[in-house]
């Protein structure tokens, strides 16, 4: 069976954290299977984990050349695991596959975090008198799991995130063969090579999207987060909605525009997010210091910040909760809120720090792995020390955290960089940090400022967006470029060297209308093109000047 996961990435501990994966010089029945056994119990839901067996552990790192395991014992190896695995209490199977590295075999195996746990093992898998014993896993060792840990595991035993539960109403013809493609091409997944060769049902099966029993498989929710094209119809409300407000929303609560509702899978609404407020929000500014040899450049909000906020609304959002996730454009902050709030493992102080957030349990375990291995997303708890570590290098305020007693919503506020602030703009975050009422919904609060008589209950059925149509309508004239810019950056994103002509063809616009839209893309930042006029490319910039109009 093919590995979810390009082989070197795992040898370079890439898009994985460490303590997910185990080097293994040659073959160790007892301890390969006390680790196995400590991955599928999955104590801190890091989502199980991979032994590489025929690897040299090097200081954390897998030392190169690998020594590999001879061809003529794979055989006998991978026979005698079908007998191992009935020594797991109940029964569990790692996925396992031969991968060529340095010309030598390795033996990977893969352990998914089990669905029936707790599980137990034999002390050693080869003496039929040793007794069975848990397993953890601690940081990057395995132990046993006993006392009050065991009691907490065996208490975790029916627990499984929301993410992994199977979901009977999800068909296969649910998802997108070509957002699963994509996918595995992104990951550079061995998957790739043989996708043609293969139907969906089996590569969704080698990606451990399957639940149940055999005569009873059920696709798992995060297939659906991941590979349908309308997660929404699984999810109600999976979706983004932007608002800018000029001139803020108390200021004048009537001047804004709504960007198009972001809809489809999770990574795509990922993208298109921060393709909105990239090419829409972000600016760069410049400035000349006398006597020195580079200018300062900084930003209203730098990139990366944005990015780690968007994708942490994302990952960690209920898909439970009938709620989109909004974000809020003011001349002061951006704010995003998302349901429900923080884990309850989370402190209060840690909350109000705006630092690290650590929690012990997560609702979407296995989104966030496929989230990290599409590079959106380094690794549990580092989203927030990010983004404050991004703000704080560009100058600007911290973020600060916001959610109720009940712990319902999560709300991030990143303030603006001081030198992009308006003359009598609102700009007092404390004053902001007041408005958020009833869980904090943004929108309530806006109608609120509009009619202080009308009941908060009425306007979630008769939202701010829909009362005053007519005005957004004269406002949002920069929606259907905003869509063209979208689409010509994904196309540049996958064809880098196409030229202008053939982009015109492609999004059926006129030559002169895409020389300009290219023209401006590249006056602000946003892209680059690199090399000589027939044989260069195009970059797209992490950075950009954007602007709302």
């Amino acid at each position: 069976m093919a590995l979810p996961i390009n082989i070197e990435d795992l040898l370079n501990r890439q898009r994985i954290e460490g303590n997910r994966i185990e080097f293994k010089r040659g073959w160790n029945p007892a301890k390969i299977y006390q680790t196995i056994c400590a991955f599928a119990n999955d104590f801190d839901n890091i989502g199980g984990g991979y032994i590489l067996v025929g690897v040299e552990e090097d200081h954390g790192r897998a030392r190169r050349p690998v020594v590999g395991i001879p061809e003529e014992k794979l055989d006998g190896i991978q026979q005698s695991m079908i007998g191992f695995n009935n020594k797991i209490k109940p029964y569990y199977m790692p996925r396992t596959s031969v991968e060529a590295v340095d010309g030598k075999s390795v033996l990977a195996i893969w352990v998914p975090s089990g669905s029936y746990r707790p599980y137990e093992v034999l002390e050693d898998v080869l003496s039929s008198k040793s007794k069975s014993r848990w397993y953890i896993r601690s940081g990057s060792s395995t132990i046993e799991a006993k006392g009050e840990v065991l009691d907490e595991l065996r208490e975790m035993a029916n627990r499984v995130p929301f993410d992994e539960r199977g979901n009977e109403q999800i068909a296969i013809d649910d998802l997108s063969p070509v957002l699963v493609l994509d996918y595995l091409r992104r990951v550079k997944s061995r998957l790739t090579a043989d996708f043609t060769g293969r139907t969906l049902e089996q590569v969704l099966e080698q990606l451990d999207l399957y639940e149940g029993p055999q005569e009873q498989r059920r696709l798992k929710n995060v297939a659906a987060m991941m590979f349908s094209e309308e997660p929404h119809r699984f999810f109600p409300y999976t979706r983004v909605e932007i608002v800018l407000f000029p001139e803020g929303t108390v200021r004048n609560p009537n001047n804004f525009m709504e960007a198009p509702t972001i809809t489809g899978s999770v990574p795509t609404m990922i993208r298109a997010t921060l393709d909105y407020l990239r090419l829409m929000v972000i600016k760069e500014r410049i400035r000349k210091v006398p006597y020195a040899a580079e200018a300062i450049r900084h930003f209203n909000y730098p990139y990366q910040a944005i990015e780690e906020a968007v994708v942490n609304a994302l990952y960690h959002r209920d898909y439970q909760q009938r709620e989109p996730v909004e974000i809020t454009v003011e001349p002061h902050a951006i704010s995003i809120l998302s349901y429900a709030g923080p884990d309850r493992s989370i402190t209060k102080e840690a909350i109000e720090q705006a630092h690290l957030l650590r929690a012990r349990r997560y609702r979407n375990r296995r989104l966030g792995d496929f989230l990290k291995e599409l590079d959106f997303s380094e690794g549990r708890a580092t989203g927030i020390p990010t983004i404050q570590e991004e703000l704080r290098n560009n100058g600007s305020p911290l973020a600060t955290i916001e959610t109720d007693d009940d712990r319902s919503y999560f709300l991030i506020i990143i303030p603006c960089h001081p030198d992009f602030l308006h003359d009598g703009v609102l700009n007092d975050p404390d004053k902001f940090k007041g408005r958020i009422k009833r869980g904090g919904r943004i929108n309530d609060t806006i109608n609120g400022t509009i009619n202080d008589d009308e009941d908060i209950n009425d306007s979630r059925n008769g939202r701010i967006n829909g009362r005053i149509n007519g005005r957004i309508n004269g406002r949002i004239k920069s929606s259907a470029k905003y869509k063209r810019w979208s689409a010509l950056m994904e196309i540049i994103r996958d064809q880098p060297q196409i030229s202008s002509k053939d982009l015109a063809a492609q999004l059926k616009a006129s030559d002169r209308t895409i020389w300009r839209d290219l023209s401006e893309l590249t006056e602000r930042g946003i892209i680059r093109y690199e090399g000589a006029k027939k044989t260069g490319r195009w970059m797209i910039l992490n950075q950009a000047d954007g602007g709302m109009e």
